[in-house]
């Protein structure tokens, strides 16, 4: 197993990159992480959720784009928002943790969030939100993490098969 690397994307490297970031999200979608995509997740639909609205976040300096490799290969990504209005600069959200299913049971979600939580705090962000599937593998590691439960909203968003609706766990933790 190669040792493994968290940095922060550019928007070059996203562009450079984009065809193994649209392969990573569709390889998630397709074993079931709830990511905001129904299968069939196609190559268009997942490149242009990196090319729109990451990329464009990355230009405006609102998002922070973390990347693990082992060697040249993506193993998963974390995205920090923190574009966030004058009332709320103390708190960023934790957007998509996705993990290619061949590198989990690695450590490499931990380390990734590890990784977050440290460009949090250098950002002065001291809260952080985020969103989970309930009853999701991720909500252990989240709690695990710290993470505390604010509340469940039930039906709030399709299922990848896209026939039924799922609850979503919200989540914060104070830095």
């Amino acid at each position: 197993m190669s040792k493994t690397t968290i940095t922060p994307f550019t928007a070059d490297d996203l562009v450079r990159r984009l065809p193994e970031l649209g392969a990573l999200l569709r390889a998630c979608v397709h074993d079931g992480a709830s990511v905001g995509f129904v299968m069939p997740c196609g190559v268009d639909e997942s490149e242009a959720f990196w090319n729109g609205k990451v990329l464009s976040s990355l230009r405006a300096g609102g998002l922070v784009l973390l990347v693990a490799r082992q060697g040249e290969t993506i193993a998963g990504t974390v995205q920090l928002d923190y574009d966030t209005m004058p009332n709320q600069r103390h708190r960023a959200e934790v957007r998509k943790l996705l993990v290619h299913p061949a590198f989990r049971r690695q450590g490499i979600a931990r380390a990734l969030m590890t990784e977050l939580e440290r460009h949090a705090h250098g950002l002065q962000r001291s809260l952080l939100t985020l969103d989970t599937r309930t009853g999701d593998h991720a909500e252990p590691l989240y709690t695990g993490l710290g993470y505390r439960t604010a509340g469940v909203i039930p039906g709030y968003a399709r299922g990848t098969h896209g026939h039924e609706y799922d609850a979503t766990t919200i989540m914060y933790k104070a830095l």
